[in-house]
Protein backbone atom coordinates (compact mmCIF):
# COMPACT_ATOMS: atom_id res chain seq x y z
CA UNK A 1 0.00 0.00 0.00
CA UNK A 2 1.14 3.51 -0.85
CA UNK A 3 1.30 4.96 2.56
CA UNK A 4 2.81 8.63 1.26
CA UNK A 5 4.16 10.48 -1.38
CA UNK A 6 6.72 13.07 -2.21
CA UNK A 7 6.99 14.89 -5.06
CA UNK A 8 9.83 18.15 -5.96
CA UNK A 9 9.98 20.33 -8.85
CA UNK A 10 8.14 17.92 -11.46
CA UNK A 11 6.32 20.60 -13.89
CA UNK A 12 3.83 22.50 -12.17
CA UNK A 13 4.65 20.64 -8.81
CA UNK A 14 7.16 22.59 -7.33
CA UNK A 15 6.59 20.26 -3.76
CA UNK A 16 3.78 18.38 -2.71
CA UNK A 17 3.46 15.68 0.33
CA UNK A 18 0.71 14.03 0.65
CA UNK A 19 -0.43 11.11 3.46
CA UNK A 20 -2.53 8.19 1.77
CA UNK A 21 -4.78 5.43 3.28
CA UNK A 22 -6.85 1.95 2.66
CA UNK A 23 -9.82 1.76 1.16
CA UNK A 24 -10.98 4.36 -1.82
CA UNK A 25 -9.03 7.47 -2.20
CA UNK A 26 -10.55 10.48 -4.42
CA UNK A 27 -8.12 13.04 -6.42
CA UNK A 28 -10.41 16.17 -8.30
CA UNK A 29 -9.52 19.39 -9.36
CA UNK A 30 -9.86 21.58 -12.49
CA UNK A 31 -8.81 20.85 -15.46
CA UNK A 32 -4.33 21.58 -16.37
CA UNK A 33 -4.36 21.89 -11.96
CA UNK A 34 -1.54 19.21 -11.99
CA UNK A 35 -3.88 15.25 -11.64
CA UNK A 36 -1.81 14.28 -14.49
CA UNK A 37 1.65 15.50 -13.16
CA UNK A 38 1.35 13.32 -10.17
CA UNK A 39 0.32 10.58 -12.19
CA UNK A 40 3.14 10.82 -14.32
CA UNK A 41 5.56 11.42 -11.73
CA UNK A 42 4.41 8.37 -9.67
CA UNK A 43 4.72 6.22 -12.96
CA UNK A 44 8.23 7.51 -13.33
CA UNK A 45 9.33 6.64 -9.84
CA UNK A 46 8.00 3.54 -11.00
CA UNK A 47 10.02 2.79 -13.58
CA UNK A 48 8.82 4.80 -16.05
CA UNK A 49 10.62 6.59 -18.86
CA UNK A 50 12.32 9.30 -17.87
CA UNK A 51 11.27 12.42 -19.81
CA UNK A 52 13.24 15.85 -18.98
CA UNK A 53 10.14 17.57 -19.88
CA UNK A 54 9.01 16.17 -16.56
CA UNK A 55 11.24 18.50 -14.54
CA UNK A 56 10.20 21.93 -13.45
CA UNK A 57 11.78 24.46 -15.82
CA UNK A 58 14.52 26.19 -14.62
CA UNK A 59 15.57 23.11 -11.70
CA UNK A 60 18.48 20.98 -11.96
CA UNK A 61 16.81 18.41 -10.27
CA UNK A 62 13.78 16.99 -9.71
CA UNK A 63 12.37 14.07 -7.05
CA UNK A 64 9.95 11.67 -6.30
CA UNK A 65 9.72 9.70 -3.41
CA UNK A 66 7.86 6.81 -1.81
CA UNK A 67 6.86 4.96 1.27
CA UNK A 68 5.00 1.28 0.79
CA UNK A 69 3.71 -0.75 3.45
CA UNK A 70 2.33 -4.33 3.83
CA UNK A 71 4.10 -4.77 1.09
CA UNK A 72 2.63 -8.63 -0.50
CA UNK A 73 4.90 -12.22 0.03
CA UNK A 74 6.16 -12.32 -3.62
CA UNK A 75 7.33 -8.19 -3.23
CA UNK A 76 8.97 -9.55 -0.13
CA UNK A 77 10.83 -12.40 -1.51
CA UNK A 78 11.86 -10.45 -4.47
CA UNK A 79 13.06 -7.90 -1.85
CA UNK A 80 14.84 -10.50 0.18
CA UNK A 81 16.34 -12.19 -2.87
CA UNK A 82 18.02 -8.48 -4.25
CA UNK A 83 19.48 -8.22 -1.05
CA UNK A 84 17.06 -6.35 1.14
CA UNK A 85 15.74 -7.09 4.56
CA UNK A 86 12.73 -4.29 5.18
CA UNK A 87 11.11 -3.45 8.56
CA UNK A 88 7.69 -3.06 7.50
CA UNK A 89 8.24 -0.46 5.22
CA UNK A 90 10.01 0.12 2.18
CA UNK A 91 11.15 4.01 0.36
CA UNK A 92 11.72 3.90 -3.23
CA UNK A 93 13.36 7.11 -4.77
CA UNK A 94 14.12 8.37 -8.32
CA UNK A 95 15.79 11.42 -9.09
CA UNK A 96 15.49 13.65 -12.69
CA UNK A 97 18.16 15.14 -13.47
CA UNK A 98 17.97 18.23 -16.69
CA UNK A 99 20.50 16.26 -18.30
CA UNK A 100 17.95 13.57 -18.17
CA UNK A 101 19.98 11.03 -16.36
CA UNK A 102 17.87 9.45 -13.06
CA UNK A 103 18.73 7.67 -9.90
CA UNK A 104 16.75 4.72 -8.26
CA UNK A 105 17.32 4.10 -4.53
CA UNK A 106 15.88 1.70 -2.48
CA UNK A 107 15.42 2.27 0.98
CA UNK A 108 18.69 4.71 0.78
CA UNK A 109 20.46 2.16 -1.34
CA UNK A 110 21.40 3.04 -5.31
CA UNK A 111 19.97 0.23 -7.29
CA UNK A 112 19.75 -0.01 -11.31
CA UNK A 113 16.43 0.94 -12.96
CA UNK A 114 16.00 -2.72 -13.98
CA UNK A 115 14.87 -3.56 -10.45
CA UNK A 116 13.39 -0.85 -9.60
CA UNK A 117 10.83 -1.69 -12.69
CA UNK A 118 10.79 -5.05 -11.53
CA UNK A 119 9.86 -4.54 -8.27
CA UNK A 120 7.35 -1.90 -8.86
CA UNK A 121 5.15 -4.96 -10.18
CA UNK A 122 4.76 -5.78 -6.97
CA UNK A 123 3.56 -2.78 -5.74
CA UNK A 124 1.44 -0.26 -8.09
CA UNK A 125 -0.60 -1.08 -11.25
CA UNK A 126 -1.38 2.50 -12.98
CA UNK A 127 -4.93 2.24 -15.11
CA UNK A 128 -4.92 5.05 -17.51
CA UNK A 129 -6.87 6.21 -21.01
CA UNK A 130 -3.94 4.78 -22.10
CA UNK A 131 -4.12 1.47 -20.88
CA UNK A 132 -7.65 1.05 -22.34
CA UNK A 133 -6.19 1.65 -25.79
CA UNK A 134 -3.68 -1.43 -25.09
CA UNK A 135 -6.25 -3.81 -23.77
CA UNK A 136 -7.11 -3.60 -27.39
CA UNK A 137 -4.08 -5.17 -28.76
CA UNK A 138 -3.83 -9.06 -28.59
CA UNK A 139 -0.42 -9.27 -26.93
CA UNK A 140 -2.05 -7.56 -24.22
CA UNK A 141 -5.10 -10.14 -24.08
CA UNK A 142 -2.33 -12.83 -24.36
CA UNK A 143 -0.59 -11.36 -20.97
CA UNK A 144 -3.84 -10.70 -19.45
CA UNK A 145 -5.43 -14.59 -19.77
CA UNK A 146 -1.58 -16.37 -19.48
CA UNK A 147 -0.88 -14.26 -16.15
CA UNK A 148 -4.57 -15.51 -14.96
CA UNK A 149 -4.13 -19.41 -16.17
CA UNK A 150 -0.83 -20.28 -16.39
CA UNK A 151 0.62 -22.98 -14.13
CA UNK A 152 4.35 -21.42 -13.42
CA UNK A 153 5.72 -24.59 -12.96
CA UNK A 154 4.34 -26.04 -16.70
CA UNK A 155 4.83 -22.71 -18.17
CA UNK A 156 8.35 -22.31 -16.86
CA UNK A 157 9.03 -26.44 -18.38
CA UNK A 158 7.51 -24.95 -21.55
CA UNK A 159 9.74 -21.79 -21.64
CA UNK A 160 12.84 -23.78 -21.29
CA UNK A 161 11.89 -26.33 -23.71
CA UNK A 162 11.21 -23.24 -26.37
CA UNK A 163 14.63 -21.46 -25.88
CA UNK A 164 16.23 -25.13 -26.62
CA UNK A 165 14.14 -25.48 -29.43
CA UNK A 166 14.72 -22.28 -30.88
CA UNK A 167 18.85 -22.81 -30.26
CA UNK A 168 18.47 -26.36 -32.09
CA UNK A 169 16.57 -24.60 -35.22
CA UNK A 170 19.59 -21.73 -35.09
CA UNK A 171 21.84 -24.48 -35.81
CA UNK A 172 20.08 -26.87 -38.22
CA UNK A 173 19.69 -23.14 -40.06
CA UNK A 174 23.46 -22.40 -40.02
CA UNK A 175 23.75 -26.24 -41.20
CA UNK A 176 21.48 -25.83 -43.97
CA UNK A 177 23.19 -22.99 -45.36
CA UNK A 178 24.39 -23.21 -49.13
CA UNK A 179 27.92 -24.27 -49.76
CA UNK A 180 29.64 -21.08 -50.11
CA UNK A 181 27.94 -19.67 -47.17
CA UNK A 182 28.80 -22.76 -45.18
CA UNK A 183 32.77 -21.96 -46.49
CA UNK A 184 32.46 -18.62 -45.23
CA UNK A 185 31.78 -19.95 -42.13
CA UNK A 186 34.33 -22.75 -41.98
CA UNK A 187 36.66 -19.98 -42.65
CA UNK A 188 35.97 -17.51 -39.94
CA UNK A 189 35.48 -20.36 -37.12
CA UNK A 190 38.61 -21.62 -37.89
CA UNK A 191 40.81 -18.65 -38.24
CA UNK A 192 38.85 -17.45 -34.58
CA UNK A 193 39.95 -20.92 -32.64
CA UNK A 194 43.53 -20.87 -34.26
CA UNK A 195 43.79 -16.64 -32.86
CA UNK A 196 42.20 -17.80 -29.13
CA UNK A 197 45.02 -21.08 -29.11
CA UNK A 198 47.85 -18.91 -30.14
CA UNK A 199 47.49 -16.65 -27.86
CA UNK A 200 47.54 -19.34 -24.81
CA UNK A 201 45.39 -17.64 -22.56
CA UNK A 202 45.02 -18.65 -18.99
CA UNK A 203 42.06 -17.61 -16.98
CA UNK A 204 43.17 -14.12 -14.42
CA UNK A 205 46.05 -13.79 -16.65
CA UNK A 206 45.35 -10.08 -17.49
CA UNK A 207 44.81 -9.41 -14.02
CA UNK A 208 48.24 -10.40 -12.52
CA UNK A 209 49.67 -8.52 -15.94
CA UNK A 210 48.08 -5.48 -14.25
CA UNK A 211 49.58 -5.90 -10.79
CA UNK A 212 52.55 -6.84 -12.63
CA UNK A 213 52.92 -3.70 -14.64
CA UNK A 214 51.96 -1.43 -12.02
CA UNK A 215 54.99 -3.05 -9.81
CA UNK A 216 57.41 -2.19 -12.87
CA UNK A 217 56.13 0.88 -12.98
CA UNK A 218 57.51 1.50 -9.50
CA UNK A 219 60.20 -0.78 -9.15
CA UNK A 220 63.01 1.94 -8.43
CA UNK A 221 60.97 3.04 -5.31
CA UNK A 222 60.04 -0.64 -4.27
CA UNK A 223 64.00 -1.25 -4.52
CA UNK A 224 65.07 1.77 -2.68
CA UNK A 225 62.56 1.65 -0.34
CA UNK A 226 62.53 -2.36 0.58
CA UNK A 227 66.37 -1.73 0.55
CA UNK A 228 66.12 0.83 2.79
CA UNK A 229 63.22 -0.92 5.64
CA UNK A 230 65.86 -4.09 5.29
CA UNK A 231 69.04 -2.01 6.37
CA UNK A 232 67.06 -0.18 9.56
CA UNK A 233 65.94 -3.87 10.60
CA UNK A 234 68.44 -6.06 9.83
CA UNK A 235 71.39 -4.96 7.72
CA UNK A 236 73.33 -2.43 10.12
CA UNK A 237 76.14 -4.40 12.15
CA UNK A 238 75.91 -2.29 15.19
CA UNK A 239 72.53 -0.60 15.52
CA UNK A 240 70.05 -2.65 13.43
CA UNK A 241 66.87 -2.86 14.95
CA UNK A 242 67.11 -6.87 15.33
CA UNK A 243 70.22 -6.30 17.52
CA UNK A 244 69.02 -3.38 19.48
CA UNK A 245 65.92 -5.31 20.56
CA UNK A 246 67.70 -8.55 21.08
CA UNK A 247 70.49 -6.37 23.54
CA UNK A 248 67.17 -4.96 25.43
CA UNK A 249 66.21 -8.20 26.09
CA UNK A 250 69.87 -9.36 27.20
CA UNK A 251 69.87 -6.51 29.30
CA UNK A 252 66.15 -7.11 31.54
CA UNK A 253 66.75 -10.76 31.51
CA UNK A 254 69.80 -9.67 33.82
CA UNK A 255 67.68 -8.51 36.37
CA UNK A 256 64.67 -11.03 36.18
CA UNK A 257 66.46 -12.81 39.26
CA UNK A 258 65.26 -9.54 41.28
CA UNK A 259 62.35 -8.81 39.27
CA UNK A 260 60.34 -11.41 37.86
CA UNK A 261 58.54 -9.01 35.74
CA UNK A 262 61.59 -8.26 33.84
CA UNK A 263 61.97 -11.88 32.30
CA UNK A 264 58.11 -10.95 30.95
CA UNK A 265 59.45 -7.85 29.15
CA UNK A 266 62.90 -9.92 27.96
CA UNK A 267 60.24 -12.65 26.54
CA UNK A 268 58.09 -10.41 24.46
CA UNK A 269 61.33 -8.38 23.52
CA UNK A 270 62.60 -11.18 22.07
CA UNK A 271 59.57 -12.28 20.36
CA UNK A 272 59.60 -8.72 18.47
CA UNK A 273 62.88 -9.40 17.58
CA UNK A 274 62.05 -12.38 15.84
CA UNK A 275 59.10 -10.80 14.12
CA UNK A 276 61.30 -7.79 13.05
CA UNK A 277 63.83 -10.30 11.46
CA UNK A 278 60.91 -11.78 9.70
CA UNK A 279 59.80 -8.66 8.85
CA UNK A 280 62.99 -7.77 7.44
CA UNK A 281 63.43 -10.77 5.54
CA UNK A 282 60.23 -10.54 3.44
CA UNK A 283 61.05 -6.27 2.91
CA UNK A 284 64.00 -7.76 0.87
CA UNK A 285 61.83 -9.92 -0.87
CA UNK A 286 59.66 -7.18 -2.32
CA UNK A 287 62.05 -6.95 -4.40
CA UNK A 288 63.14 -9.78 -5.80
CA UNK A 289 62.71 -10.48 -9.78
CA UNK A 290 63.76 -7.03 -10.14
CA UNK A 291 66.73 -8.19 -12.32
CA UNK A 292 66.79 -6.65 -15.76
CA UNK A 293 65.90 -3.98 -17.92
CA UNK A 294 62.41 -2.29 -16.40
CA UNK A 295 61.94 -0.54 -19.74
CA UNK A 296 61.86 -3.97 -21.67
CA UNK A 297 59.54 -6.03 -18.96
CA UNK A 298 57.30 -3.13 -19.34
CA UNK A 299 57.12 -3.32 -22.80
CA UNK A 300 56.66 -7.29 -22.80
CA UNK A 301 54.15 -7.02 -19.96
CA UNK A 302 51.82 -3.65 -22.50
CA UNK A 303 52.36 -5.63 -25.41
CA UNK A 304 50.74 -9.29 -23.77
CA UNK A 305 48.10 -6.93 -22.28
CA UNK A 306 47.41 -5.32 -26.04
CA UNK A 307 46.80 -8.54 -27.29
CA UNK A 308 44.57 -10.16 -24.38
CA UNK A 309 42.83 -6.93 -25.30
CA UNK A 310 42.67 -7.27 -28.83
CA UNK A 311 40.94 -10.64 -28.09
CA UNK A 312 38.36 -8.89 -25.68
CA UNK A 313 36.86 -6.52 -28.37
CA UNK A 314 36.04 -9.71 -30.71
CA UNK A 315 35.45 -12.15 -28.20
CA UNK A 316 34.50 -11.74 -24.68
CA UNK A 317 34.57 -9.21 -21.46
CA UNK A 318 37.54 -11.58 -19.87
CA UNK A 319 39.65 -14.76 -20.41
CA UNK A 320 36.86 -16.94 -19.24
CA UNK A 321 34.32 -15.38 -21.83
CA UNK A 322 37.11 -15.69 -24.49
CA UNK A 323 37.81 -19.38 -23.93
CA UNK A 324 34.07 -20.05 -23.78
CA UNK A 325 33.83 -18.36 -26.97
CA UNK A 326 36.77 -20.58 -28.43
CA UNK A 327 35.07 -23.61 -27.06
CA UNK A 328 31.68 -22.31 -28.83
CA UNK A 329 33.34 -22.14 -32.22
CA UNK A 330 35.11 -25.27 -32.25
CA UNK A 331 32.06 -27.13 -31.50
CA UNK A 332 30.28 -25.35 -34.85
CA UNK A 333 33.41 -25.79 -36.75
CA UNK A 334 32.80 -29.84 -35.69
CA UNK A 335 29.58 -29.42 -37.04
CA UNK A 336 29.98 -27.63 -39.89
CA UNK A 337 32.93 -30.02 -41.24
CA UNK A 338 30.47 -33.43 -39.87
CA UNK A 339 27.66 -31.73 -41.04
CA UNK A 340 25.53 -34.86 -42.20
CA UNK A 341 25.63 -36.62 -38.94
CA UNK A 342 24.91 -33.39 -36.51
CA UNK A 343 22.22 -32.23 -38.82
CA UNK A 344 20.54 -36.17 -38.57
CA UNK A 345 21.20 -35.25 -34.73
CA UNK A 346 19.47 -32.16 -34.72
CA UNK A 347 16.55 -32.99 -36.09
CA UNK A 348 16.24 -36.22 -33.87
CA UNK A 349 16.54 -33.72 -30.78
CA UNK A 350 13.79 -31.46 -32.78
CA UNK A 351 11.50 -34.01 -33.07
CA UNK A 352 11.82 -34.85 -28.93
CA UNK A 353 11.11 -31.01 -28.45
CA UNK A 354 8.18 -30.59 -30.77
CA UNK A 355 6.68 -33.96 -28.53
CA UNK A 356 7.49 -32.46 -25.53
CA UNK A 357 6.39 -28.88 -26.24
CA UNK A 358 3.06 -30.13 -27.49
CA UNK A 359 2.97 -31.94 -24.74
CA UNK A 360 3.57 -28.54 -22.40
CA UNK A 361 1.49 -26.43 -24.62
CA UNK A 362 -1.79 -29.00 -24.16
CA UNK A 363 -1.67 -28.46 -20.65
CA UNK A 364 -1.42 -24.74 -21.07
CA UNK A 365 -4.48 -24.56 -23.46
CA UNK A 366 -6.59 -26.54 -21.21
CA UNK A 367 -5.74 -24.34 -18.09
CA UNK A 368 -6.37 -21.47 -20.83
CA UNK A 369 -9.47 -22.64 -21.83
CA UNK A 370 -11.14 -23.08 -18.50
CA UNK A 371 -9.97 -19.87 -17.03
CA UNK A 372 -11.28 -17.89 -19.80
CA UNK A 373 -14.58 -19.17 -19.45
CA UNK A 374 -14.80 -18.77 -15.99
CA UNK A 375 -13.38 -15.03 -17.00
CA UNK A 376 -16.28 -14.58 -19.51
CA UNK A 377 -18.85 -15.31 -16.67
CA UNK A 378 -17.12 -12.80 -14.37
CA UNK A 379 -17.21 -10.42 -17.22
CA UNK A 380 -20.46 -10.72 -18.01
CA UNK A 381 -21.47 -10.59 -14.63
CA UNK A 382 -19.47 -7.43 -14.43
CA UNK A 383 -20.47 -5.50 -17.57
CA UNK A 384 -24.04 -6.09 -16.90
CA UNK A 385 -23.77 -4.15 -13.67
CA UNK A 386 -21.81 -1.35 -15.24
CA UNK A 387 -25.01 -0.60 -17.53
CA UNK A 388 -23.82 -2.77 -20.29
CA UNK A 389 -26.85 -5.25 -19.99
CA UNK A 390 -27.10 -6.58 -23.50
CA UNK A 391 -23.28 -7.40 -23.84
CA UNK A 392 -21.46 -10.56 -24.88
CA UNK A 393 -18.10 -11.43 -23.84
CA UNK A 394 -15.99 -14.19 -25.50
CA UNK A 395 -12.58 -15.09 -25.24
CA UNK A 396 -11.48 -16.90 -27.93
CA UNK A 397 -8.54 -19.09 -27.65
CA UNK A 398 -7.28 -20.60 -30.50
CA UNK A 399 -4.33 -23.38 -31.13
CA UNK A 400 -1.70 -22.05 -33.80
CA UNK A 401 0.49 -24.32 -36.02
CA UNK A 402 3.24 -22.60 -34.63
CA UNK A 403 5.01 -22.60 -31.34
CA UNK A 404 5.59 -19.45 -29.54
CA UNK A 405 7.28 -17.84 -26.36
CA UNK A 406 4.00 -18.55 -24.52
CA UNK A 407 2.93 -22.34 -26.45
CA UNK A 408 0.47 -22.57 -29.48
CA UNK A 409 -2.54 -20.37 -28.37
CA UNK A 410 -3.62 -17.27 -29.83
CA UNK A 411 -6.07 -15.13 -27.39
CA UNK A 412 -8.90 -12.70 -28.79
CA UNK A 413 -11.35 -11.05 -26.51
CA UNK A 414 -14.74 -10.79 -29.15
CA UNK A 415 -17.17 -8.42 -27.75
CA UNK A 416 -21.11 -7.32 -28.80
CA UNK A 417 -21.88 -4.34 -27.43
CA UNK A 418 -25.63 -4.22 -28.09
CA UNK A 419 -28.19 -7.13 -28.64
CA UNK A 420 -28.56 -8.42 -32.32
CA UNK A 421 -24.43 -7.58 -32.89
CA UNK A 422 -21.83 -10.38 -34.25
CA UNK A 423 -19.39 -10.94 -31.76
CA UNK A 424 -16.26 -9.11 -32.88
CA UNK A 425 -12.79 -8.67 -31.84
CA UNK A 426 -12.56 -5.74 -29.11
CA UNK A 427 -10.72 -3.02 -31.30
CA UNK A 428 -13.42 -3.07 -33.72
CA UNK A 429 -16.72 -2.49 -32.16
CA UNK A 430 -15.66 -0.48 -28.32
CA UNK A 431 -16.18 3.32 -28.20
CA UNK A 432 -14.20 5.20 -25.51
CA UNK A 433 -17.25 4.34 -22.66
CA UNK A 434 -17.41 0.88 -23.30
CA UNK A 435 -13.73 0.03 -23.24
CA UNK A 436 -13.22 2.23 -19.89
CA UNK A 437 -15.79 -0.25 -18.28
CA UNK A 438 -14.32 -3.16 -19.86
CA UNK A 439 -11.34 -2.51 -18.41
CA UNK A 440 -12.79 -1.72 -14.55
CA UNK A 441 -14.45 -5.07 -15.28
CA UNK A 442 -11.04 -6.90 -15.86
CA UNK A 443 -9.76 -5.17 -13.07
CA UNK A 444 -12.85 -6.67 -11.23
CA UNK A 445 -11.71 -9.90 -12.24
CA UNK A 446 -8.36 -10.07 -11.70
CA UNK A 447 -8.64 -7.93 -8.48
CA UNK A 448 -7.97 -10.85 -6.10
CA UNK A 449 -5.25 -12.41 -8.18
CA UNK A 450 -2.76 -10.03 -9.07
CA UNK A 451 -1.60 -9.59 -5.67
CA UNK A 452 -0.52 -5.67 -6.53
CA UNK A 453 -1.55 -3.49 -3.10
CA UNK A 454 -2.48 -0.08 -4.58
CA UNK A 455 -3.91 0.22 -8.02
CA UNK A 456 -4.56 3.82 -9.71
CA UNK A 457 -7.35 4.40 -12.14
CA UNK A 458 -6.84 8.05 -14.35
CA UNK A 459 -9.95 9.17 -15.50
CA UNK A 460 -11.68 6.12 -15.72
CA UNK A 461 -15.16 7.37 -15.81
CA UNK A 462 -13.78 9.15 -19.19
CA UNK A 463 -17.05 9.24 -21.76
CA UNK A 464 -19.12 8.11 -18.83
CA UNK A 465 -21.64 9.93 -16.48
CA UNK A 466 -24.71 9.28 -14.56
CA UNK A 467 -25.89 6.15 -13.57
CA UNK A 468 -22.97 4.69 -14.78
CA UNK A 469 -20.35 6.54 -13.44
CA UNK A 470 -22.36 5.77 -9.76
CA UNK A 471 -21.96 2.42 -10.28
CA UNK A 472 -18.08 2.65 -11.45
CA UNK A 473 -17.74 4.44 -8.53
CA UNK A 474 -19.60 1.75 -5.98
CA UNK A 475 -16.97 -1.02 -8.32
CA UNK A 476 -14.12 0.72 -7.44
CA UNK A 477 -15.27 0.97 -3.55
CA UNK A 478 -15.95 -2.87 -3.80
CA UNK A 479 -12.02 -3.31 -5.41
CA UNK A 480 -10.75 -0.61 -2.33
CA UNK A 481 -11.66 -3.27 0.26
CA UNK A 482 -9.02 -6.07 -0.03
CA UNK A 483 -6.75 -3.23 -2.25
CA UNK A 484 -5.48 0.37 -1.85
CA UNK A 485 -7.33 2.50 -4.44
CA UNK A 486 -6.51 6.06 -6.27
CA UNK A 487 -9.02 7.17 -8.68
CA UNK A 488 -8.41 10.58 -10.48
CA UNK A 489 -11.98 11.94 -11.42
CA UNK A 490 -14.04 14.28 -12.74
CA UNK A 491 -16.92 12.58 -11.90
CA UNK A 492 -19.21 13.41 -8.90
CA UNK A 493 -20.49 9.94 -8.61
CA UNK A 494 -17.57 8.65 -8.03
CA UNK A 495 -15.83 11.33 -5.99
CA UNK A 496 -18.73 10.57 -3.29
CA UNK A 497 -18.21 7.47 -2.78
CA UNK A 498 -14.85 7.80 -1.96
CA UNK A 499 -13.06 6.89 1.68
CA UNK A 500 -11.40 10.14 1.59
CA UNK A 501 -11.16 12.82 -1.31
CA UNK A 502 -7.89 14.76 -2.11
CA UNK A 503 -8.36 18.24 -4.25
CA UNK A 504 -5.30 19.26 -6.11
CA UNK A 505 -5.13 23.01 -7.33
CA UNK A 506 -2.92 25.06 -9.00
CA UNK A 507 -2.22 28.65 -7.43
CA UNK A 508 0.47 31.73 -8.04
CA UNK A 509 4.02 31.57 -6.29
CA UNK A 510 6.07 34.11 -6.48
CA UNK A 511 5.27 34.68 -10.43
CA UNK A 512 4.76 31.01 -10.88
CA UNK A 513 2.30 27.65 -11.14
CA UNK A 514 2.36 25.78 -8.46
CA UNK A 515 0.40 22.64 -7.36
CA UNK A 516 -1.20 21.45 -3.74
CA UNK A 517 -2.78 18.25 -3.12
CA UNK A 518 -5.05 18.66 0.33
CA UNK A 519 -7.36 15.92 1.91
CA UNK A 520 -10.76 17.66 2.07
CA UNK A 521 -12.73 17.45 4.93
CA UNK A 522 -16.55 17.14 4.74
CA UNK A 523 -17.38 20.63 4.67
CA UNK A 524 -14.69 21.08 2.15
CA UNK A 525 -15.90 17.48 0.29
CA UNK A 526 -18.80 18.99 0.01
CA UNK A 527 -18.42 22.04 -2.11
CA UNK A 528 -16.10 20.14 -4.11
CA UNK A 529 -18.56 17.74 -5.33
CA UNK A 530 -20.87 20.52 -5.49
CA UNK A 531 -18.45 22.57 -7.89
CA UNK A 532 -18.09 19.61 -10.03
CA UNK A 533 -22.06 19.04 -10.35
CA UNK A 534 -22.35 23.06 -10.91
CA UNK A 535 -19.18 24.02 -12.98
CA UNK A 536 -19.02 27.79 -12.89
CA UNK A 537 -21.16 28.72 -10.56
CA UNK A 538 -22.49 26.15 -7.15
CA UNK A 539 -25.54 26.85 -6.46
CA UNK A 540 -27.54 25.91 -2.73
CA UNK A 541 -29.21 22.86 -4.64
CA UNK A 542 -26.36 21.86 -5.68
CA UNK A 543 -24.62 21.97 -2.37
CA UNK A 544 -27.71 19.78 -1.25
CA UNK A 545 -27.42 17.36 -3.72
CA UNK A 546 -23.39 16.86 -3.08
CA UNK A 547 -24.19 16.05 0.69
CA UNK A 548 -27.20 13.64 0.03
CA UNK A 549 -24.60 12.34 -2.50
CA UNK A 550 -22.17 11.44 -0.06
CA UNK A 551 -24.28 10.29 2.41
CA UNK A 552 -25.81 7.87 0.19
CA UNK A 553 -22.49 6.59 -0.40
CA UNK A 554 -21.48 5.90 3.13
CA UNK A 555 -23.66 2.79 2.44
CA UNK A 556 -20.95 1.01 0.26
CA UNK A 557 -18.38 1.70 1.90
Amino acid sequence: MLSSLHIENMAVIARMDVDFAGGLSAVTGETGAGKSVMIDALAFLLGGKANRELLRHGCDQGLVSAVFSDIGEEGLRFLSDSGFHPDGEVMLQRTLSADGRTQCRIDGRVIPLTILREFSKYLVSIHGQNDNQLLLSPAAQEKVLFKMADDPETAMRYRALYEEYRTEKARLAELQNDSAAKERMRDMLAFQVKEIDAAHLREGEEEKLLRARDKWQHMEKIVRQSGFAYQVLYGAEKASAVLLLEKAAQALSQIAGVLPEASTLSDRLLNLRYEAEDIAESAKDLSDGSEGDPAETLDKIEGRLSQISRLRRKYGADEKEILSFRDDAARRLSELENSKETEAAILGRLEELTVAMRTEAAALHEGRTAAADALCRRMLTELCYLDMSGVRFRIEVKEEKEFSQSGLDSVTFLLAANPGEPLLPLSRVASGGELARVMLALRCALNERDGVGTAVFDEVDTGISGKTARKIGIKLSEIGRRTQVLCITHSAQIASLADRHYKIVKKEENGRAASTLTLLDEKERVLEIGRILGGLSVSEAQICAAAEMIEEGKKYR
